[in-house]
């Protein structure tokens, strides 16, 4: 009873705290058909692990410290940011990595804070647009630099075969996807209508339960990762085989750990089509 108790008040202070960043929904054509797009943004959606600077420490989605070495965090500011920590396109694997590492100050070198929002500015400015509240952050990086801060840039959009040339161009090179903002809606701690993601492929998170054995070149490996996830509202379990190379088959993610994985639609049975490993949560 007592254990029960405190899961639950564990899980209501992660889920409560979730609830204070701003969540993006999926686009969907038919809902946007009305919509205005010059008064919508557009950036690239960035494959990294999602940070919240509270002016002092980094927090995961799951308020989880995050111990940035001082020299990443020297020139930072004092206010609020919410952004991903990032390397490069499809390198989730490695951000993660390092995250999760109490030392890796060497590797910190290559890793940017790519800002999306500045959270709480709204306090000090008359239009509180996503320009003007990055614009609170630009002003701060002109007197105090930091190498390591880097605004995603937010692209106005002409009309929609604009959007549609710059979510295949993003495609092309590798990017995880597109990502819409109104421009004059408020920082919104919730998943909000006025942030929207594009993406063909889908991406979740599930824990890891069991491992299956492998078999000829994988042999004295595992095969695929058993994997637990709340889909469409009912727990399921599934493998994922593809993107384990042979490091992580001889030393895969621990029994109870969260995973990324992406996959393309659901199977007849609700499961994920084609699911593919991504890499070890950071949080």
């Amino acid at each position: 009873m007592c254990f029960r108790f405190l899961f639950f008040l564990l899980f209501s202070f992660v889920f409560s705290f979730s609830n204070e960043l701003l969540l993006l929904q999926k686009y969907d054509e038919k809902d946007f058909k009305n919509e205005n797009i010059q008064e919508w943004l557009m950036s690239e959606k960035l494959d990294g692990v999602r940070a919240f600077w509270d002016g002092k420490n980094f927090y995961t989605r799951n308020k989880n410290k995050i111990n940035a070495p001082k020299f990443f965090t020297k020139n930072f500011p004092n206010f609020a940011l919410d952004g991903e920590l990032f390397i490069d396109r499809n390198s989730f694997d490695e951000i993660s990595s390092i995250v999760r590492k109490n030392e890796a100050e060497i590797e910190w070198q290559k890793v940017k804070y790519m800002v999306f929002d500045v959270p709480n500015a709204c306090d000090d400015l008359q239009s509180c647009s996503l320009k003007n509240r990055l614009l609170k952050l630009e002003l701060f990086l002109k007197d105090t630099p930091s190498k390591f801060i880097k605004i995603i840039e937010q692209k106005e959009i002409k009309d929609k075969k604009e959007l549609e040339n710059f979510v295949d161009l993003v495609h092309s090179l590798g990017g995880e996807g597109v990502v819409l903002r109104k421009n004059l809606a408020p920082y919104e701690k919730f998943r909000s209508k006025n942030a929207l993601k594009i993406k063909k492929e889908e991406e979740e998170d599930c824990t890891v339960i069991a491992y299956t054995k492998g078999k000829g070149k994988f042999e004295n490996l595992i095969g695929a990762l058993i994997c637990q996830a709340n889909i469409q509202g009912e727990m399921k379990s599934f493998k994922i085989g593809s993107g384990l190379s042979n490091a992580l088959r001889a030393n895969p993610p621990k029994i109870g750990q969260k995973i990324r994985y992406k996959f393309n639609g659901y199977t007849k049975k609700g499961l994920p089509r084609f699911a593919v490993f991504k890499g070890i949560r950071a949080d």
